[in-house]
């Protein structure tokens, strides 16, 4: 058996091929010639890119939660801290990147901590806005795992402000969501800061 790197590309057929039929004219309106030899395959190889990126479309974060939640008596802050994540902003599908922290507070039920960053992937892998994706993770794991509070906070750079626009290459947004004990209790609030390291002014 011949051992080394197996490249395995699993894509619906058809939604490729027509992506790269509109990524073709598109080279071509830009002014490109998208039959010289290193655009032949470019056309291809960005609707497979574009597929990648947006695949959170095929995934259901609830069920993601639900497929690890076990019974626990435990009601102690858990925070997952420092996921990184890519998107692309829905005004010029550019890419955003950056981290997330998620907290929430266990009432009765715990989730394996591998599924809270796969949540965080299945909502980023969209055409997004920060505020959006924010909220989206925290309700998705209020309304699935019914905890005594979550917290959310996202930290990330937009490639539509330091590419193009205002161009300013170290702006970082911070953008953040609370429910239950985080929203209500300050103390609570302040030691989820804490722990991640980030100051809301």
């Amino acid at each position: 058996m011949e051992l080394g790197y197996q490249k395995i590309d699993q894509y619906d057929a058809k939604k490729v091929e027509e992506l790269a039929a509109h990524y073709k004219e598109i080279l071509r309106l830009l002014g490109e010639d998208p039959d010289r030899e290193g655009l032949i395959k470019t056309p291809e190889r960005v609707a497979k890119a574009m597929l990648f990126f947006n695949q959170g479309y095929e995934q259901k974060p609830e069920d993601i939660i639900r497929s690890a939640m076990f019974t626990e008596d435990y009601k102690q802050m858990v925070v997952v801290k420092d996921i990184e994540i890519y998107s692309l902003c829905e005004h010029h599908m550019v890419p955003f990147f950056g981290k997330a922290h998620v907290a929430y507070i266990p009432n009765g039920k715990v989730v394996g901590l591998s599924k809270i960053p796969r949540v965080v992937d299945a909502f980023a892998r969209r055409l997004q806005l920060q505020e959006r994706l924010t909220t989206q993770i925290k309700d998705c794991i209020q309304k699935t795992l019914d905890p005594l509070g979550v917290a959310v906070v996202v930290e990330a750079q937009h490639l539509c402000m330091s590419m193009r626009g205002v161009q300013k290459q170290n702006s970082v947004t911070t953008t953040s969501d609370f429910t239950g004990a985080f929203m209500k209790d300050p103390k609570t609030r302040e030691e989820f800061m804490h722990i991640i390291g980030v100051r809301m002014h």
